[in-house]
């Protein structure tokens, strides 16, 4: 392990095929017993990241050093510490769920016996089925079930809950937290953003190639607005309603004004200084909701729409 606590450190990545180049000098890095979400979508080049980290392509150029060792010349070593969950697991058909489980652990040094059973009965999973016989959802309980009872160090997540239905997608969440709280690292790549916001201590943005936002989400929040939702006891003593409100309270944004139905946004930075002005109105009711993580994700490709649709 490197000695800052890094145990996945990359920079500069870049990775052609042909003349698509799919990163363009990614940089990312994930601290030890974290869970790190990685966001993206389909085409930013979340996968292709993946795949060098897991050894399955060598990079072009860059740095790339995972569990302080090189993923492309230290393959077999390192998969022995890390586990593997991508979005479409594909399983032996003639093997059981459980002696898939079994072989998977056996592979990556060990599996934790009470673990498993606990993992088993609490996904709900049949060990005794053939692979030919599960469902998506069970093939990735399989997946789940093995990586998560196995003893190891890192885990790669890609899409891990494509197929859950939403109860187990709760489970889902629980026993990362646990992983964590035993001292694992984690890297998540999934569209379900709200497990993304729920389980993630760090969060990294990939579009066109390359990472253009990352850190916590409290951070993330810094930068963009809160929505304010209020029904206002008095209104200005004007007819221009929202314009008038907003040359009054400049430090609004986005003002719109239905009767006395108040929609807005401010800076998060800027939020006790919109109440405090507000104040002079009253307020029936007033909701602040902090930005959502998909509102921040979304924000990153919408502009990048708009300065296309513009060019």
């Amino acid at each position: 392990m490197s000695a800052d606590g890094a145990v996945i450190d990359v920079e500069g990545l870049t990775k052609s095929f042909g003349k698509f180049q799919a990163l363009k000098g990614l940089d990312l890095r994930v601290e030890r017993g974290q869970v790190h979400g990685f966001l993206g979508p389909n085409g930013a080049g979340k996968s292709t990241t993946i795949r060098v980290l897991l050894g399955l392509l060598n990079a072009d150029g860059g740095r790339v050093r995972l569990l302080d060792g090189d993923p492309w010349h230290d393959v077999v070593a390192l998969h022995r510490r890390l586990a593997y969950v991508p979005g479409d697991v594909s399983l032996w058909p003639g093997m059981s769920g459980g002696e898939a489980i079994d072989l998977l652990g056996a592979l990556r040094g060990g599996i934790d016996e009470r673990r498993r059973a606990d993992l088993v009965e609490r996904f709900e999973l049949d060990p005794t089925k053939r692979g030919r016989q599960y469902s998506k959802g069970n093939r990735q309980k399989v997946a789940i079930v093995a990586a998560l009872a196995s003893d190891v160090e890192l885990l790669i997540l890609d899409e891990p809950t494509s197929g859950l239905d939403p109860l187990m997608e709760a489970v889902f969440q629980e026993v990362i937290g646990e992983a964590k709280e035993r001292g694992v690292t984690v890297l998540l790549s999934s569209h379900i953003l709200t497990e993304v916001e729920a389980l993630a201590d760090r969060i990294s943005i990939i579009r066109d190639g390359k990472v253009v936002e990352t850190g916590t989400l409290d951070q993330l929040r810094g930068h963009a607005r809160t929505s304010i939702h209020a029904v206002l006891e008095r209104l200005p003593d004007t007819t221009t309603g929202a314009a008038q409100l907003w040359a009054e309270l400049p430090v609004l944004q986005d003002v719109y004004l239905d009767g006395n139905r108040l929609t807005a946004s401010v800076d998060s930075a800027r939020i006790t200084e919109a109440m405090t002005a507000l104040t002079r109105y009253g307020f029936a009711s007033l909701t602040v909701a902090s930005p959502s993580l998909e509102s921040l994700f979304l924000s990153h490709y919408e502009n990048d729409e708009a300065s296309r649709g513009a060019r």
